[in-house]
């Protein structure tokens, strides 16, 4: 296992083509294996894919909680190894993924900050309207703020005037 973990190279490779990933996806799906079988290493000397079963990765996720990890960082490292196995499932090298009951831990979800009537108000009040790019600058934040749109889904407008 000089290069990791077994399949390493042929996992790289499916994330490249088959997932289409960028580089920086790549580099943290193959850590995150790597982690887990550094991990699995020390407690089982040479231990192969094969011989992996759900408890082992329990007791990586334990081990990982144990060394104050976050949430976020425990869901994208469970992320990576469910990724790998899956891989070695669909090439015939598993008859079946050790980690596919593992559930990643419940993440918070973030309200969006939202300003008050009187920032919005400022903030249109602040325009300079001696332009062009001035009143459309005081449309756009009266559409979005208006509307409840999110700044994606104020880029994503397309002038309809244009297909009449």
């Amino acid at each position: 296992m000089s290069d990791g973990y077994p399949y390493r190279e042929s996992f790289k490779a499916h994330l490249r083509l088959e997932k289409s990933l960028a580089g920086n996806s790549i580099d943290g799906y193959l850590a995150d294996v790597t982690k887990l079988f550094q991990f699995l290493n020390m407690a089982y000397p040479s231990i192969q894919p094969s011989s992996v079963t759900m408890n082992h990765i329990r007791e990586f996720l334990f081990w990982l909680n144990g060394i104050g990890l976050g949430a976020r960082s425990q869901a994208r490292i469970i992320s990576g190894i469910k990724s790998y196995f899956r891989f070695l499932v669909m090439e015939n090298l598993l008859e079946e993924s050790p980690a596919s009951l593992i559930e990643t831990p419940r993440l918070p979800r973030n309200l969006p900050e939202v300003l008050s009537a009187e920032q919005i108000g400022e903030m249109i009040a602040a325009i300079d309207l001696s332009g062009k790019q001035g009143h459309r600058n005081k449309a756009v934040i009266e559409v979005m703020y208006g509307c409840g749109l999110r700044v994606s889904e104020l880029i994503s407008l397309r002038d309809r005037r244009a297909h009449v």
